[in-house]
């Protein structure tokens, strides 16, 4: 799975940054890295949705007060189908 977070100006300022850094900490804590391969990216074009993530080729909003449940809802059930 390839999960790929924006990095661009507008993402950074809605904390990119700690969204990275959660699931960097979420993908250690589940022993996922064989399974999921984190990236970064500049702008993916949805900067008024705060800061977008894509799962394959499904892209979503996701906060780091949301980053969490985003990752339980979002990327461990694609895991375990």
């Amino acid at each position: 799975m390839k999960i790929t977070i924006c990095i661009g100006s507008s993402c950074h300022i809605k904390g990119s940054r700690m969204v990275v850094e959660k699931l960097q900490q979420l993908v250690a804590d589940g022993n996922f890295e064989n399974d999921i391969e984190l990236c970064g990216s500049f702008c993916m074009g949805k900067c008024q949705e705060g800061v977008c993530v894509a799962v394959d080729d499904d892209v979503f909003s996701v906060s780091p007060e949301t980053v969490c449940q985003f990752f339980e809802d979002e990327v461990r059930t694609r895991l375990v189908k």
